[in-house]
């Protein structure tokens, strides 16, 4: 029997997580996708996909007849209306799956660290950016010691909703933090930039680590096999060139970047350049930035839904 879930949020988030619930998901149902605009694309097409909906936010949800057998509840509006809107959920028990970068409960990237918070009560799913390059830090940290890993996202300017861009500061922090805590570097930064080309370019990530004395070939198969890990999820995910590696000079200082550590005769930079193209369950194939965090917060909600399938037959 499929775990019924919900979805806060009828936005570019929240409807491309709704169509993959309807379109691919094994073990989760979708019940009922929440908005407060009565007038949303996204409150529309879900119903025309036969998805119960609300448009009174989380107490709507609340006060719905199906709360009591929804399970999992994914939150997809923004970092300050997720704070808000898990505090009112609190009470009853649900599992929340934060596609926003409030940051309450552990953060997950399914690839790395799913297993480590099967019970946690809320996990937190990052930010896109987040999603594409911390497998590739937590690929790298896995073979050497990351004394410092720099992650720059560039992203369709189309792609990004209003919660996207009232979530910058966020996003910057929370991936930065979860760089460290996720990909395993002694200190980490991330760089956002809304593309506005036309015809608008598809994601693309540059993650730039400082490692000292690399086994280039162990580096290399690790991040090969932590890509086909991530595509297993996100199709669309792959490496754009052949990893680099570049030993850097002596005139070159990242004591301010590394926390102390000098640039020394064995310190090198690598360099993993990504892109991910979406699926266009909703939005263009561009917007792999949406795709990718749907994508993996669907992951997680199947491997909760699993892990409670597994118990419940012991």
């Amino acid at each position: 029997m499929s775990t019924k879930v919900a979805v806060i949020g009828s936005g570019n988030i929240g409807t491309d997580l709704v169509i993959k619930l309807k379109r691919i998901a094994k073990n989760v149902e979708i019940a009922v996708l929440v908005g407060i605009d009565p007038n949303s694309d996204g409150l529309a097409r879900a119903r025309r996909l036969g998805v119960s909906t609300v448009d009174s936010g989380v107490q709507g949800l609340i006060d719905h007849p199906e709360f009591a057998e929804i399970e999992i509840i994914f939150d997809s509006t923004s970092a300050q209306a997720h704070v808000a809107n898990e505090a009112a959920l609190r009470p009853y028990g649900k599992r929340l799956i934060d596609l926003t970068p409030a940051a309450i409960g552990p953060f997950v990237v399914p690839a790395v660290n799913l297993d480590e918070h099967l019970d946690a009560p809320i996990v937190n799913m990052v930010t896109c950016g987040g999603q594409a390059t911390i497998p590739i830090v937590a690929a790298i940290s896995s073979v050497t010691d990351v004394h410092y890993a720099e992650i720059v996202a560039s992203i369709a300017s189309k792609s990004a909703g209003p919660g996207t861009r009232a979530n910058i500061d966020e996003f910057t922090e929370t991936t930065s933090e979860a760089i460290e805590k996720v990909g395993g570097a002694a200190h980490g930064k991330a760089i956002i930039v809304l593309n506005p080309a036309e015809p608008p370019l598809i994601m693309r990530d540059t993650v730039l680590a400082l490692v000292s004395n690399p086994d280039q070939d162990k580096i290399r198969q690790s991040i090969l096999d932590m890509v086909a890990k991530v595509s297993a999820y996100v199709p669309g995910y792959r490496l754009k060139q052949e990893v680099q590696f570049t030993q850097l000079d002596d005139a070159e200082s990242v004591a301010t970047l590394t926390g102390g550590v000098e640039k020394g005769p064995g310190l090198w930079k690598v360099s993993v350049f990504l892109e991910v193209e979406g699926a266009a369950h909703y939005l263009p194939a561009y917007a792999g930035n949406l795709d990718i965090m749907t994508s993996a917060a669907l992951q997680v909600a199947e491997k909760l839904a699993e892990n409670k399938t597994l118990e419940a037959a012991r």
